[in-house]
């Protein structure tokens, strides 16, 4: 089952963002806190959603969040329309393989399509291939020819200052 995620689903979003990061070999940059993400997904001046995957356990008993899927509004020039982009999809290694990544994707394609978005988009890892594979067999296409160029921490702050003074 996939639904909206809901303000009590911040601590588990923020376990699930670090189980990423663990994954993607970088625990240590995962420094968002619960007040960062609330504010985020449901203060008043919301950048972001989140959609969350459930787990209905054999037997009965509550679900288990299996992975989850967060997401901004982007905006091409070109199109002169808006996309989602997507931040952040993992589903948690015990569920991989049931259908879950795929529904979160499924889900996020049906908003472009009811809200009338021309693109879904996300970067992954060159060594993640599984996801890559995953990704292509969904129709999406790499986009090798662009690079991607981020701007941070002691770089920002002098570009930033740099019309100050």
């Amino acid at each position: 089952m996939i639904r909206p995620a809901r303000p009590d689903d911040v601590p588990v979003i923020l376990r699930l963002v670090r189980e990423l990061a663990e994954y993607e070999k970088e625990p240590e940059a995962a420094v968002a806190t619960e007040a960062q993400f609330h504010e985020a997904l449901f203060g008043g001046d919301a950048v972001a959603g989140a959609h969350i995957a459930e787990h209905e356990p054999q037997g009965g008993g509550p679900a288990i969040v299996a992975g989850f899927a967060l997401w901004f509004r982007n905006f091409s020039t070109w199109t002169g329309n808006p996309g989602i982009y997507l931040e952040d999809l993992y589903v948690r290694p015990e569920h991989r393989g049931r259908g879950y990544g795929k529904a979160l994707l499924k889900t996020l394609a049906e908003l472009c399509v009811e809200r009338g978005y021309d693109r879904l988009q996300w970067w992954v890892l060159d060594w993640n291939t599984p996801s890559i594979e995953f990704y292509k067999s969904l129709g999406a296409r790499p986009m090798d020819e662009w690079t991607v160029f981020r701007l941070d921490g002691e770089a920002l702050r002098e570009l930033g200052a740099a019309g100050q003074g």
